[in-house]
C-alpha cells in the first residue's frame, strides 16, 4: 500500500516528536555533490518552525528534480535557519572528500549556535550543539530530508550553470557524475577547472588538459 502524505510525515517527524514538544531548536544537516568527478559538495542545515510541516518533503533522491524546485522556495519560507555551505574541487583535492563533507556541515550549521543537530551519517563534527548522526538520515528525519532537499537543490542549479561554460561535459544533465558521457568526454578533451583531481586519476596521463 503506498504510503499517504500524512503517514510520512508522522513518519519523518517521529524521531523529532518529542525534541520540537520540549522546545528544543533542531536542525537537519546533509549534503549533496560527495561522488561526482567535479563540481563542489554542498551541505545545508535547516531548521524548520516548529508546526510548520512543509507537505511533501522526503529524502531528495526520491523526488523528481520539478518536485525538488517547488518544496524548495516552501522550505525557506518555513525555515527558522537554512544555510548552505560549498566547498570547491581544489579544497576538495586537498583535504579529501570526508574532511571537505565536514567542513561544509560545520560552515552551514555555525550560525545555530545551541540547537540539536541531526545529521545524515557523518560523524566526526565540530558542531555548535549536540549531535545525533543517523544512517540513512534523509529517509527517516524531517529536518534532514528539508537540508537534503536545499543543497540538492542548490547544487543542481549551480551544475546547470557551468554546463554554460563547458557543455563538452554535459553537466547540466549528469551534474558531474561519472556518466559513460562524462567520462568519454573527459578522456576526449581532458579536465576543466571544475573536475576534482583526486576523483579522475583513471585519465592516461597524456590525457588533453584544458
Amino acid at each position: 500500500m503506498r504510503e499517504t502524505k500524512e503517514a510520512k510525515l508522522a513518519r519523518l517527524l517521529e524521531r523529532e516528536k518529542a525534541l520540537f514538544e520540549a522546545g528544543a531548536t533542531v536542525a537537519g544537516i546533509d549534503e549533496v555533490g560527495r561522488g561526482p568527478l567535479a563540481g563542489p559538495v554542498v551541505a545545508a542545515c535547516v531548521a524548520m518552525k516548529p508546526g510548520c510541516w512543509v507537505p511533501g518533503v522526503d529524502d531528495s533522491k526520491k523526488l523528481t528534480e520539478k518536485r525538488r524546485e517547488a518544496l524548495y522556495p516552501l522550505i525557506l519560507q518555513n525555515s527558522l535557519y537554512a544555510r548552505t555551505a560549498w566547498v570547491w574541487p581544489g579544497e576538495i583535492d586537498a583535504l579529501n572528500i570526508l574532511n571537505a563533507t565536514r567542513r561544509a556541515m560545520e560552515e552551514a550549521a555555525r550560525g545555530l549556535p545551541g540547537a540539536i543537530f541531526l545529521v545524515d551519517a557523518v560523524t566526526g563534527l565540530d558542531l555548535p550543539g549536540a549531535i545525533e548522526s543517523i544512517v540513512h538520515g534523509d529517509a527517516q528525519c524531517y529536518s534532514i530530508a528539508a537540508a537534503s532537499i536545499v543543497a540538492k537543490v542548490e547544487r543542481d542549479r549551480y551544475m546547470v550553470q557551468l554546463d554554460a561554460r563547458y557543455p563538452q561535459y554535459g553537466f547540466a544533465k549528469n551534474k558531474g557524475y561519472g556518466t559513460a558521457q562524462h567520462m568519454a568526454a573527459l578522456r576526449e578533451c581532458g579536465p576543466c577547472p571544475e573536475h576534482r583531481k583526486s576523483f579522475i586519476r583513471f585519465l592516461a596521463p597524456d590525457a588533453p588538459r584544458r
